[in-house]
């Protein structure tokens, strides 16, 4: 009797949620119809090319020289998340200690978090690194860059890394 009231009372609430909201309810794991009609978006980083490509509908819409992981302490190669946004970070580095935001913050004016925990895309305060292996493994932009970036990505787009060369990196940001 007890898992019948229960069964009844979780279908008057959906009943009731379903009638005071303007949008339909869905099955889980099924996306609304707004969710089709987002634009697909993909970060690409070619890690031997040291370039960032942000892909929408499979059209490239921006192409960014970047900085990668140096050899000891190289970038994870792989298909992550991004989990979070944050403007003016402040930096937490591994020996302790903070670095407020500013000029002399290391990871610049935007962090973009990955699913690979530590790792994410970023600013830098040293903007003559770009274009070589010199970061701890993350993948790091000029902050004029990085900001325009933030402003294309939201949370949950798809990041992939490669470590080696494909005919799509290819196409994606030519021949070497």
């Amino acid at each position: 009797m007890g898992t019948d009231r229960a069964a009844r009372i979780v279908i008057a609430a959906a009943f009731i949620v379903s009638t005071f909201t303007s949008q339909p309810l869905y099955a889980a794991g099924k996306p609304s119809p707004e969710a089709s009609n987002a634009p697909r978006r993909r970060v690409v980083v070619s890690i031997p090319d040291r370039k960032l490509a942000v892909i929408e509908n499979d059209d490239v819409v921006s192409v960014f020289a970047v900085a990668v992981g140096k050899p000891a302490t190289p970038s994870p190669s792989g298909t992550f998340t991004i989990v979070n946004r944050v403007s003016n970070p402040t930096y937490y580095p591994s020996g302790g200690g903070m670095v407020a935001p500013g000029a002399t913050n290391p990871i610049g004016t935007r962090w973009i978090g990955l699913s690979q925990k530590g790792y994410g895309i970023h600013g830098t305060d040293q903007p003559k690194s770009i274009g070589h292996a010199k970061s701890h493994g993350c993948i790091r932009l000029r902050n004029e860059d990085v900001e325009r970036l933030f402003e294309q990505v939201r949370t949950g787009d798809v990041v992939e890394l490669h470590a080696e060369r494909t005919p799509e990196l290819s196409q994606i940001f030519g021949e070497k």
